[in-house]
């Protein structure tokens, strides 16, 4: 009986091991699988706003150059020229 409960107790124990073994690798797995998508992320936003950057020049080109226009269309007296 004594030589029974020593084999199931060490079992216990080494099923205990690799349970938590098991459980430290998905840990492991699970936050370099955040560490990866936060780098994706942080590309992407970085990429976004460099395009952000080209799109707000080219807007600002573009009501220059409607403020221009508007002020031709409005100088009715010629003034402007």
């Amino acid at each position: 009986m004594r030589g029974l409960a020593v084999v199931v107790g060490g079992l216990l124990l080494v099923g205990g091991a690799v349970l938590v073994a098991v459980a430290d690798q998905e840990r492991v797995a699970g936050v370099e699988a955040v560490k990866a998508q936060i780098e994706k992320t942080e590309t992407l936003l970085r990429d976004t706003r460099a395009e952000n950057l080209e799109l707000a020049e080219k807007l600002t080109a573009l009501r220059t150059a409607i403020a221009e226009q508007d002020a031709e269309i409005t100088d009715s007296a010629g003034f402007l020229k």
